[in-house]
């Protein structure tokens, strides 16, 4: 594990001033490790995980920079003398009170947005996080996703060149330790941003793991002990991996996202359990990479939160670039051979049957994250399905003046929805809160080609009862898709024949993720077709596929026969 220098504004460079520890030493969690002087002070580095010095990157009195690697640390086992030690010395740490009239539990893009928003408001605020700022998004999930979706790109692009005129003349290699190194840099750079504005708007970062005193007090153990009362608490420890019983789960030759995103080796084949949007994104990456892919998925279909002929298409894109699609499909148990190979065996309606493959990617999905906060002390109920914090529409719990955001609520797992519910949050503490609506929430699928709905699907649609109108344009047709060669998939407009207004969208086809963002504007202020067909779109984007589909819901698509 790396420990790297966090954002110093400008550019410019601190001063290693202090070091705290040795070579062979061992740390634990929030340990202060270096003291760095920059233009505003001494600046604390600490460490990220428990575990011995393996190597000092510096000497004191050097000058270094945002985002360099500082140290490096050999995470320390679960069990052992010195994990047993170290635990020891935190309880022996006296407790050191704080008041706060807001703390946030949970430095993701729910909580730490709701921090911002918050202390640009005039609340003081303390933000507690036991791992890195930026949360599962900004770490394991979205941002470091999208990073290797576009290495992958570039490498499919680069077979397609000669479909462009253009001729590489050379065998393509792969090196995923810097397709790794580049996805961490970007990682960083965007981590120590967050770190700098938690710094300009004087939020106070509490390193630590968060457990619930009571329904005003919360207890921080970290390298120091605090307890800390808040007038205001919000909830926003995301999600975590959800865990699968199936038997050969932990052979060394199975990953979870969260390896396969830190993996620097790159396997012939994989078996991929899980055909929702992580195991899809991941298909693609990998199958663009040239690996060979299998994809198992126990539902009928693909990507079960879309419509079912935006299903179909991806399948079909997927087949065509080479990726082997069994849906319906049960694993049984994962084995491991003599030679290492993966086995896989998996049941559908046909009988029984193995796949064999270097590796196994398990993406089955991820539940809310309550480990070690203890809620019960502060009287938190659940949702119905018991894993989520219940919460109304404004965020707030059954506990006055607490609120919980993000995943942890097990409504919508999206990051940009866990902003959004962070700044109701705030809103609501503030006494102004309009509360959160949802239906105008755009969602997007990093596969090839990309996939994004907003608003009402059309089969929900159906099995509501609604009167509804549908329009579907191809993106066959679009110039500017032609010449990016991508002219798979379509657009499909949801028009309320009750209200005339716009209340659904989907897109799958080049661009979709950028697209989305029109569509939802149009739903959220409740457009009709007309509004749509009356704007002036640009020539040649992909974006006239939104004009068309209007068109298609009155007079019919100009460009569509």
């Amino acid at each position: 594990m790396e420990v790297k220098m966090s954002m110093i504004p400008g550019g410019k460079k601190g001063k290693a001033s202090r070091n705290h520890v040795q070579l062979g030493q061992n740390v634990s969690f929030g340990d202060v490790l270096l003291e760095v002087e920059t233009g505003k002070g001494v600046r604390e580095i600490t460490a990220t995980v428990e575990g011995s010095i393996s190597k000092i990157h510096f000497e004191e009195g050097d000058e270094v920079s945002s985002n360099q690697v500082l140290f490096t640390i050999d995470a320390a086992a679960e069990e052992g003398t010195s994990t047993v030690t170290s635990q020891a010395t935190k309880m022996e740490q006296p407790t050191l009170d704080k008041n706060v009239d807001l703390l946030i539990i949970g430095a993701g893009p729910g909580g730490y947005v709701a921090a911002i928003y918050a202390a640009k408001k005039g609340i003081k605020v303390a933000l507690v996080e036991k791992e890195e700022l930026g949360g599962t998004c900004l770490n394991v999930g979205c941002i470091p996703t999208k990073s290797l979706v576009k290495s992958s790109e570039i490498c499919h692009h680069i077979k397609e060149s000669s479909l462009f005129g253009i001729h590489t003349g050379t065998d393509l290699q792969v090196d995923m330790k810097q397709v790794i190194r580049r996805k961490d840099e970007i990682k960083g750079k965007l981590i120590s941003g967050i770190d700098y504005l938690m710094e300009k708007n004087n939020i106070e970062i509490i390193r630590g793991q968060a457990a619930f005193l009571s329904a005003t007090q919360v207890s921080v153990k970290g390298q120091r002990h605090y307890q800390v009362t808040a007038n205001d608490i919000i909830i926003a420890t995301g999600s975590k991996i959800t865990k699968v019983n199936i038997p050969g789960i932990n052979l060394p030759i199975v990953m979870n996202s969260t390896d396969a995103l830190a993996s620097t080796e790159l396997p012939k084949s994989i078996t991929i359990i899980g055909g929702g949007v992580i195991g899809m994104e991941f298909a693609f990456i990998y199958r663009n990479f040239g690996v060979k892919v299998h994809v198992v998925e126990f539902m009928d279909r693909l990507l079960t939160m879309v419509d079912s002929d935006i299903s179909e298409e991806i399948k079909h894109s997927a087949e065509n670039a080479g990726i082997h699609i069994h849906t319906q499909s049960k694993v049984s148990k994962i084995q491991q051979a003599d030679n290492g190979q993966a086995i896989v065996t998996y049941e559908n309606k046909q009988g029984e049957h193995l796949l064999v493959s270097e590796k196994v990617l398990v993406a089955i999905g991820r539940e809310p994250n309550l480990d070690g906060l203890d809620i019960e002390q502060a009287g938190i109920q659940r949702n119905e399905r018991g894993k989520g914090i219940a919460v109304n529409e404004y965020m707030r719990t059954n506990v006055e003046h607490i609120y919980a955001i993000g995943d942890v609520t097990d409504i919508m797992q999206l990051a940009h929805v866990a902003s959004h519910q962070g700044i109701t949050a705030i809103d609501a503490i503030m006494g102004g809160s309009e509360g959160m609506h949802y239906a105008a929430i755009p969602n997007v699928i990093f596969t090839s080609p990309e996939i994004a709905s907003v608003g009402i699907l059309e089969d929900q649609c159906k099995r509501e009862g609604m009167d509804f109108s549908v329009s579907k344009v191809s993106f066959s047709s679009n110039g500017k898709a032609l010449t990016m060669n991508e002219s798979e998939g379509f657009i499909k407009l949801i028009k309320d024949n009750v209200t005339q207004k716009i209340v659904g969208g989907s897109i799958i086809g080049p661009d979709a993720s950028s697209l989305i963002s029109s569509l939802t504007l149009a739903i959220a202020n409740e457009l009709t077709e007309q509004q749509i067909t009356q704007t002036v779109f640009a020539h040649p984007t992909t974006g006239e596929v939104i004009h068309e589909a209007a068109f298609g819901l009155s007079i019919g698509a100009l460009h569509q026969a």
